[in-house]
């Protein structure tokens, strides 16, 4: 009887552990894309995406590659490409109201993930975390970060990370983000001032929120979303979707060429 009671107690107190980490970033509406871009969204076949794309405010020329299908309805497009709609500020209402609050709740999201203060790292390794395993927290680096060697994000299902990058991001060819210890990646922001470029090959994890470009190479694969104020870039890219989505706030267009995108 004292051995069950013991037991009760001790998994009470496990399920009651905090979260550790900062606040999680609210994505509002702009949850509902898989792309959203400001100036256009283009493909080059076959790649595969999985959920909603949407441009505003450019209208639907700005959908490029897809070879579109209008729906009678004159609200969204088709695409054999697309296992979802394909949205743009050209077509029948609500769709040019809707794409504008997403639009703009991307432009918020960014606002909130850079201007959190009181980091618990400072220009951790000078930027160089290829090889680190990184904990829970805020994190911030006042120049660019790059990912030379797998790294590890561990931490569990209810911790949160932003990575606070004033420079740019890049990961080399073949390397990995990977998550252990049962971290999300819809718990994981990277919230980058300056480009985004994932070398060929390699893979990453969490949503990032670029103000520039983001540009994946050939054969990345990524479990997470893409959210740029200027262009993103996807060479040769399959995108599925299953949980968590890519996202792309961008402000000029999206390029999809031919990688793989995993989103859980």
């Amino acid at each position: 009887m004292i051995s069950s009671t013991f037991t009760i107690c001790f998994l009470t107190a496990l399920s009651s552990v905090a979260a550790l980490g900062p606040a999680a970033v609210n994505l509002r509406t702009a949850a509902n894309y898989v792309i959203l871009a400001k100036s256009g969204v283009s493909t080059v076949p076959s790649s595969v995406i999985t959920g909603n794309v949407g441009v505003s405010p450019i209208a639907a020329t700005g959908l490029t590659g897809f070879s579109l299908t209008v729906d009678s309805t004159g609200q969204f497009s088709t695409s054999a490409q697309v296992v979802g709609h394909l949205f743009a500020a050209s077509y029948a209402a609500p769709t040019p109201s809707t794409l504008t609050v997403a639009i703009g709740d991307m432009g918020t999201a960014f606002t909130d993930a850079a201007g959190r203060v009181n980091p618990d790292f400072i220009n951790l390794a000078a930027g160089g975390i290829g090889g680190l395993v990184l904990a829970p927290g805020l994190y911030q680096w006042t120049s660019g970060v790059s990912i030379g060697n797998d790294v590890t994000i561990l931490g569990t299902a209810t911790d949160t990370w932003i990575f606070q990058i004033s420079g740019t991001l890049s990961v080399a060819v073949g390397r990995k983000v990977i998550l252990a210890g049962g971290a999300l990646a819809s718990n994981i922001v990277w919230v980058v001032n300056g480009s985004v470029t994932a070398g060929t090959g390699s893979h990453l994890e969490g949503v990032i929120l670029g103000k520039t470009s983001i540009s994946l190479l050939a054969g990345v694969t990524a479990n997470s979303r893409l959210l740029a104020q200027t262009a993103v870039v996807l060479q040769q890219c399959n995108k599925n979707a299953a949980g968590l989505d890519v996202r792309a706030l961008d402000g000029t267009h999206f390029v999809s060429v031919a990688c793989e995108i995993i989103l859980r």
